[in-house]
């Protein structure tokens, strides 16, 4: 089963996945410490901007793509806008207490859920997981036993989905006994589960006999087929990220969208 998607190569899918990967845990870990709403703004914009125009993938699949991250957004921040605290009052219903204060600290929230989002697919989208986990093993040392293990693992996903096909062709072949209710659902569980878990568990026995039979013990020194290096995409990287952050809280200073200050304390 071909699952992949038609894109183009672009310099975000040149930039070394070791340094790519320790760059998006660096940048979600100072995400955590934004507390000012147009800073965070700008720099969601900027964010999905450059995922939307070199994620070598059509403007339209990356839009598409994102659309289920604006529920994420809705959602999270929805239940801090309806139900926070404040002193201002906007809006009061039963339960329901929108004040000001409550209302940007739930898109406060709501939005960094969506630039997290964002910038998982931007790694997701630009990285090849072979190249990603030859990357660790070269540049962080990672053992091999626990590198190809990984790689095998993501290498079963389309298996088991054309096996899951497979599974449903011959279901519709034989023809379902006529089953209602809570029977129908339990039948179709174990229709698809115990024959897709036994195959797995097969498949996973053989891969491992097969590992340790070819000496993925990380106890001696390995060649690769592939060479994983850094280049002067990592630099670009690095200096688009400097520079959306810098530009970002410069444009929150002079050009604010919202009220300024710390949302945490309604500043």
């Amino acid at each position: 089963m071909n699952m992949e998607l038609v894109h183009k190569h672009t310099w975000l899918h040149r930039i070394n996945p070791s340094m790519k990967l320790i760059v998006m845990i660096a940048l979600f870990l100072f995400l955590l410490f934004v507390h000012y709403l147009n800073w965070l703004v700008y720099l969601t914009l900027f964010t999905f901007l450059l995922l939307w125009s070199f994620s070598g993938y059509s403007k339209r699949l990356v839009t598409l793509m994102a659309m289920p991250f604006f529920l994420v957004f809705l959602s999270t921040a929805s239940s801090m806008i309806m139900f926070g605290k404040g002193e201002t009052t906007w809006f009061t219903w039963g339960m329901v207490h929108v004040t000001e204060e409550s209302f940007y600290r739930g898109f406060h929230i709501g939005l960094r859920a969506f630039l997290f989002a964002v910038l998982g697919l931007m790694f997701a989208l630009t990285t090849r997981p072979v190249l990603l986990f030859y990357s660790l093993m070269q540049q962080l040392c990672l053992k091999p036993k626990y590198a190809y293990s990984f790689m095998a693992g993501i290498r079963l996903i389309p298996i088991m989905m054309e096996e899951f096909t497979t599974i449903r062709n011959a279901l519709k072949v034989r023809g379902n006994r006529e089953r209602t209710g809570y029977k129908k659902f339990f039948h179709t569980i174990e229709s698809y589960s115990i024959p897709l878990l036994a195959q797995s568990i097969r498949r996973a026995h053989r891969i491992a006999v097969a590992m340790d039979t070819k000496g993925f013990d990380g106890e001696r020194e390995r060649t690769y087929f592939y060479k994983v290096g850094f280049s002067k995409f990592d630099s670009y990287f690095m200096g688009s990220i400097i520079l959306m952050v810098s530009v970002s809280y410069i444009l929150s200073i002079y050009l604010p969208l919202f009220p300024t200050g710390d949302v945490r304390y309604g500043n």
